[in-house]
């Protein structure tokens, strides 16, 4: 009898430990033990399934949990208490609502877990009206959840409303209306607040700490850090914290080698402000130096050395890691993604047993950037839960790969898309040159109701830069202005862009000079301008201004001024420019460089000294160079060293017809049929053939685009019809007429 009743004790004893296993393996990430703990155990009893159900729930497998709370046969209050809970830490709103209205019974905690779901996730009437229903409102809890979530959202005279009818307030009611002030920055109305308190105590005090420490106000920080009577390691971790997060390591290590007692906290508090200010060495001497280490530890040192790019050093630091969490491995693929080593980090992603959605997504990311969209798209598909920003990874890297059919269809399967997804799009059509569908995009935009950010203007009007759409270049403009980016620096570089690629110079100009405080690139884009438009004089006079101005011009900077001096013919400025950029600047020349110095002497007539250029670059010569050098040649009757640059280009370009026919003229001008002749006969056999034009007019606020020999547009014939009677009339009669509003008329 005895021996029996004393194997039962023991069987419920190890039980209780399993279950207390389980427990603590799933608060601390490792819930693929706990889960092995579970299947191995022999017998289960009610908490067992509760323990597991709130380890899937803290480690994101919320569906895992409601999988195993389905399969309970004798579930008590704590089990519903468990899945509501594990819900309200998923967010996960109305699957909380739904299983909180089929509870047999309930209890005030979990009256408190739903109220403090809906207010978590901003749903305040919900909560109210959930709370105005209470059976039993004398549980200071459910009072201190709403209290907490009005202050939150930053509607203290709600908050503070309840705090006066509450029948049993408490130091934990005032300190929930203090962290609303604390944590939305409002400090000054947080101190007052402060000071009204009837009793404070140590929670009180760090909320303070911690406020003007989050503002950046340390002195502030450290005068009430100062003034608290009895400092706990909160307090003093807190302080060091604020002292890390702006660089004063001197001082975060003084106080943290001041401190009277230091936790594992306070270690890991330190060794990650070594990390944020990448003194590694510094970092790994303290975590040798700590008596014991939990996950946060080892991830923050592999982190480190992910971020000075010392990835074996990490890679050791996670083998050694005597059980491997989630962070640590997504740190590891981090930097294996960053320096494309994409089959190390693959192997590390494919070996991990439980996976969160950064994970994925730092994976799927890593895919997008080396171009291989296959694998990132099966990763993709197969992750169970996506975020946003899982959908915008893929948009982005099928913009860049070129793929803009495959990013929209993504970008119609989203159910939910912000701001990044519109950039997303929109910026891909402008790389891919689609700058009818990125002004598109962005008026759809507006229709969703979503509001452009700078980032949008930009490309918006980048679309309407290289369409030389002025009129909806100006509408951007105006709609900048009213929605306060008039003076962002990007929107305005843009802006400038876009105006002088229509032709208006005076208004880039006139932008220009309403910048407070121009970068490199307004520079730029603004010498660019001068260049597009023939300013060449300009272009030098506001490049040395630059210069004095102490804004350090960069390899785009030359290219714009070369072109100027190219474009006007300004030789001996444009080939000190050249040598000042290479002696004064220290910039090594780009074969874009030598392409601008070669039209520029190819222009005035200096052929051989174009060609000698070529001969001695350091570089490697691309077809934008040996076409300029074959332009310079057939404009300057130059055919031997026309025939030299002609077969460098062939090379580079053998299916582009201009190149040929370029060839062609040069041979024909010095009365060379047989080998006009023999280029039209090449022509015929490769196929090559000349690439349709394309052309557009902005008509009322319209870009109209225009493709010749296009058998699709319904209007070629009347066209037509329209250019043969203007040209004849402006042949009889000498007279100028309005063709935009002719052609307006045919359409």
């Amino acid at each position: 009898m005895k021996q029996g009743l004393r194997k039962v004790s023991e069987q419920r004893s190890n039980v209780f430990y399993q279950n207390l296993k389980i427990s603590r393996l799933g608060k601390s990430g490792r819930l693929e033990e706990a889960i092995k703990v579970f299947t191995l155990m022999d017998q289960k009893n009610t908490v067992t399934y509760n323990s597991m159900i709130s380890a899937y729930a803290k480690n994101g497998r919320i569906n895992d949990a409601r999988h195993l709370f389905d399969q309970m046969t004798n579930r008590n209050l704590v089990s519903w208490n468990s899945m509501l809970a594990g819900y309200l830490h998923n967010d996960k709103v109305e699957e909380a609502h739904d299983l909180f209205d089929k509870m047999p019974k309930r209890d005030p905690f979990s009256w408190t877990l739903m109220i403090s779901c809906y207010m978590r996730t901003g749903k305040l009437d919900r909560a109210r009206a959930l709370f105005d229903l209470l059976p039993d409102k004398t549980d200071t809890a459910c009072w201190n959840a709403m209290i907490a979530g009005y202050a939150k959202k930053c509607r203290f005279a709600e908050a503070k409303s309840l705090l006066n009818e509450m029948p049993g307030k408490n130091l934990v009611s005032w300190n929930s209306i203090l962290t609303g002030y604390t944590q939305n920055g409002e400090m000054v109305l947080g101190s007052q607040f402060f000071e009204e308190m009837p009793e404070r105590d140590l929670v009180s005090w760090n909320l303070m700490v911690a406020g003007f420490v989050d503002v950046g106000a340390l002195d502030s920080a450290w005068e009430y850090f100062q003034r608290i009577p009895n400092p706990n390691v909160v307090s003093w971790v807190t302080m060091l914290c604020g002292f890390a997060r702006i660089g004063r390591l001197v001082e975060a290590r003084r106080l943290f080698d001041e401190m009277p007692c230091r936790n594992i906290v306070s270690w890991n508090a330190m060794i990650a402000a070594y990390v944020q200010s990448l003194q590694i060495d510094e970092a790994a001497s303290l975590f040798m130096q700590m008596p014991e280490r939990d996950s946060v530890s080892w991830t923050t040192i592999i982190n480190g050395y992910v971020r000075v790019g010392k990835l074996d050093k990490a890679r050791k630091y996670l083998d050694e890691m005597p059980y491997k969490n989630i962070g640590a491995q997504t740190a590891m693929i981090c930097g294996y993604v960053q320096n494309n080593r994409m089959e190390e980090a693959s192997k590390i992603f494919h070996r991990m047993g439980t996976r969160d959605i950064v994970c994925w997504n730092t994976m799927i990311a890593g895919y997008t950037q080396c171009g291989r969209m296959n694998e990132a798209a099966n990763l993709f598909y197969k992750m169970v839960e996506k975020d946003i920003v899982s959908w915008n990874t893929m948009i982005v890297g099928y913009a860049q790969a070129g793929q803009m059919d495959k990013a929209l269809k993504i970008f119609k399967e989203m159910s939910e898309r912000n701001v990044v997804s519109w950039n997303s799009l929109i910026t891909g059509f402008v790389q891919n040159g689609l700058y009818f569908d990125a002004l598109k995009s962005f008026v759809l935009m507006g229709q969703e109701g979503k509001k452009p950010d700078q980032l949008t203007f930009s490309c918006g009007l980048s679309a309407c830069a290289n369409l030389a759409a002025l009129q909806v270049g100006k509408q951007l403009h105006h709609l900048a202005f009213k929605v306060g980016y008039s003076n962002n620096l990007f929107v305005s570089n843009a802006l400038i862009t876009m105006y002088a690629k229509c032709g208006r110079i005076l208004d880039a100009k006139a932008v220009f000079k309403g910048i407070d405080l121009a970068d490199v690139v307004t520079w730029n884009s603004l010498i660019a301008g001068y260049a597009l438009n023939g300013c060449g004089k300009e272009a030098v006079k506001l490049f040395e201004e630059m210069v004095s101005e102490r804004v350090s011009p960069d390899e785009v900077t030359f290219i714009g001024v070369l072109t100027a001096c190219s474009h006007v013919g300004l030789v001996e400025q444009g080939l000190e420019l050249f040598k000042c950029m290479v002696h004064v600047h220290n910039i090594e020349p780009l074969a874009e460089h030598y392409a601008c110095v070669i039209d520029l002497l190819g222009r005035a007539g200096r052929v051989d000294e174009a060609f000698e250029m070529v001969r001695g670059m350091k570089v490697k010569a691309h077809a934008g160079i040996w076409s300029a050098l074959l332009w310079a040649c057939q404009l300057h009757q130059k055919p031997e060293l026309g025939e030299i640059a002609s077969e460098k280009l062939l090379e580079l370009q053998p299916d582009r017809s201009s190149n040929h026919v370029l060839l062609s003229n040069m041979h024909a001008e010095v009365g060379r049929w047989d080998d006009v002749e023999k280029i039209r006969g090449f022509m015929k056999e490769s196929g090559a053939q000349k690439q349709p034009g394309c052309s557009w007019i902005e008509i009322q606020n319209e870009v109209h685009a225009f493709v010749s020999n296009d058998p699709m547009l319904r209007t070629t014939d009347g066209i037509c019809s329209t250019s043969k009677t203007l040209t004849a009339q402006i042949k009889n009669t000498g007279q100028k007429f309005d063709i935009q509003a002719q052609l307006l008329e045919s359409l």
